[in-house]
């Protein structure tokens, strides 16, 4: 009965704070009518920067938020902003000559960093497939099906398995693979294969082809063969071609993330057989991210093994993905230690995340206790896509 109460006014909360916080925040502050699409950049400080560079991955989360809001709520302008989306990414960023997205455009919507990030051709897919989930839009279909295809024509490694990171604008090798400067350069990461997963899943909802189906199980079984610690269950970060990894960090938020996301592909694809098996694991990786769980209900960023230096600070994305990490253990396993966790972290958030003022959330709690206001409140990796898919999550969408 307690339990009961709780997840319903977490509902609540979540619904106010999706619908009168995060989405109209993007709504009345990111929106370029001069130019096109939305905005690359605003700061901490709330200053917009109207001739930053736009990148794919911004405008393909938003893609996503506000499909999956108008698929929930049915509210119109949530549709519009969706649909700007979609038709800014289909004009703006998709390589009519070659295929797949370009990293980045200026702010006028010519291409900047062309090359292919597989990453952001994942975002691209998991945006479009949303927006054909929420409007039934043919076009939008057509092209997460071209674009899954150029993952699997030019990504997909058909000898040792997995896919690369990155390649140049006309699918040829790229000297520098990394998706940020804080990464390995490595061929292959946890990071790019998480969102991967996340897409195909997404698109296998709406395009029920016997091939990506095949890559979705496939992608589930190098989680659980490759990726996976199995003696720690956490998630290893950067590997070689040969699925080598040297890298001993914990990325606390990647492993709550990854805990709800494989399960959640495992249910999508409907193989009883092969969601028997990873089930208990998800829980395995849950309780190996807990170690990050902090008794004021934050999760730290990292950790390395080697030095044993912990990266305290709370950021805004991991601290979405531990609420929605968490109820899922509830949701589907009835984990009531689970939602506590949920609704403590949530706490969390709203003492120490949330903008009161002007809406959405803040980068994040420094380890130091005091509100990280250098890093951007919007931009390249700033996006409505982690807190407002906690709140969609929540909400059963």
């Amino acid at each position: 009965m307690i339990q009961n109460t709780m997840d319903k006014i977490l509902k609540q909360e979540m619904l106010e704070e999706l619908t009168t916080h995060i989405l109209p925040y993007w709504m009345e502050r990111m929106v370029d009518q001069e130019n096109g699409g939305f905005y690359g950049r605003i700061t901490g400080q709330e200053e917009r920067m109207p001739q930053a560079e736009k990148g794919a991955i911004l405008h393909a989360r938003i893609l996503w938020t506000y499909s999956a809001a108008y698929r929930l709520l049915g509210k119109e302008e949530y549709k519009e902003m969706a649909t700007r989306a979609e038709r800014y990414l289909i004009d703006h960023f998709y390589d009519p000559e070659f295929g797949g997205v370009y990293w980045s455009l200026d702010y006028r919507g010519e291409p900047l960093d062309t090359k292919k990030q597989i990453y952001a051709i994942g975002f691209a897919i998991y945006g479009l497939s949303e927006y054909h989930r929420a409007t039934g839009d043919p076009e939008a279909l057509e092209y997460a099906v071209r674009l899954f295809y150029d993952i699997e024509s030019h990504s997909f490694d058909r000898i040792k398995n997995g896919y690369c990171e990155a390649l140049t604008r006309e699918w040829n090798e790229i000297a520098d693979m990394r998706l940020s400067e804080k990464d390995a350069n490595e061929r292959k990461t946890m990071n790019t294969h998480l969102h991967i997963l996340e897409p195909y899943t997404n698109l296998y909802r709406v395009w029920k082809d016997e091939g990506l189906k095949r890559q979705l199980r496939n992608l589930i079984e190098l989680f659980m063969q490759k990726i996976l610690d199995n003696d720690t269950f956490h998630l290893r970060l950067f590997f070689d071609d040969d699925w080598q990894s040297k890298y001993a960090v914990i990325s606390y938020g990647h492993d709550i993330e990854a805990s709800w996301l494989l399960h959640e592909a495992a249910r999508v694809l409907g193989d009883a057989e092969l969601l028997a098996e990873v089930e208990p694991v998800v829980k395995k990786i849950a309780a190996a991210a807990s170690e990050g769980f902090t008794p004021d209900g934050g999760m730290v960023y990292e950790k390395n093994l080697a030095t044993g230096h912990v990266d305290g600070d709370r950021h805004w994305w991991v601290q979405a993905e531990t609420v929605a990490g968490y109820y899922n253990l509830f949701r589907y396993f009835g984990d009531c230690e689970a939602l506590q966790r949920s609704v403590v972290c949530w706490r969390f958030i709203r003492q120490h995340l949330i903008d009161d003022v002007h809406g959405e959330w803040f980068w994040s709690l420094r380890a130091d206790g005091t509100v990280n206001r250098d890093d951007d409140k919007a931009g390249f990796w700033k996006c409505p896509y982690h807190n407002g898919r906690m709140c969609i999550e929540l909400l059963g969408g």
